[in-house]
């Protein structure tokens, strides 16, 4: 079996304040984290306030928006959250929307995702003409958490989500935009704190695969924003509640 970790970057939230030169704290990595958590019998998987901290994933559908304007010398970023609306059925609340709130309490951060390859098999898609199948699966990994506007307005517009102002030298800037600038969160688990979800496309002759899709959830409350520098592993600014 051919495995292959996808790890991903990521996005942002108002500024809290900048904390130059701090280290960033160790990471989990979520894949292992989860698996950890789900092998354990059912009453000790969440501890329902276990702190977690774990880099955030960029991809091409969540991207980060970073740009500096020299004159101010501050660095803007900012990650869109309008479309990260956890979907799944337990995040239903018809109530909620007509009281005017969200029907999608929970939203969500993307933590990267696993491929695998898991080998294929010889099969008769059309009678009498004998095809080669795939069998591929991913595992898309999220962190769900139901208290967004803890860290940025309640507003129906694109460009709502984490924003960040950083003050920064401009070759520092200009490195950082070059793929160092990093996100990671820190939050805490809720008692029920894993969730998941599985689809499967059933292989056809015009695309012979059989493709399975699990989305894997930690559940919880998300604590804090770190914004940093990969290449240093320093923290440029810690963004917290405004609570």
């Amino acid at each position: 079996m051919k495995r292959a970790l996808l790890v991903l970057l990521l996005g942002t939230a108002p500024l809290a304040g900048l904390a130059a030169g701090e280290a960033l704290p160790p990471l989990q990595d979520v894949a292992l984290e989860y698996a950890r958590r789900a092998a354990l019998p059912e009453a000790a998987r969440c501890g329902g306030a276990d702190a977690v901290a774990l880099p955030v994933a960029l991809s091409e559908g969540a991207t980060l928006d970073a740009s500096f304007d020299p004159a101010a010398g501050r660095l803007h970023v900012l990650y869109r959250m309008s479309f990260n609306q956890l979907t799944e059925g337990w995040n239903w609340h018809p109530q909620d929307a007509i009281s005017g709130g969200d029907y999608y309490v929970f939203k969500y951060l993307p933590l990267g995702s696993v491929a695998e390859e898991r080998g294929g098999y010889r099969a008769e898609d059309k009678i009498g003409t004998p095809q080669d199948f795939k069998v591929q699966w991913r595992t898309d990994y999220f962190f769900a958490f139901d208290n967004p506007y803890d860290f940025y307005p309640r507003a129906a517009d694109d460009d709502a989500g984490f924003v960040a102002d950083i003050d920064l030298p401009a070759a520092e800037a200009e490195r950082l935009l070059r793929g160092d600038l990093r996100m990671a969160l820190r939050g805490h688990l809720t008692a029920n704190c894993l969730s998941d979800s599985t689809t499967f496309w059933k292989a056809t002759s015009a695309k012979p695969v059989d493709f399975t899709l699990k989305k894997r959830y930690l559940v919880g409350v998300l604590d804090e924003v770190l914004f940093y520098d990969a290449a240093t592993a320093t923290v440029l600014a810690r963004l917290a509640p405004h609570k």
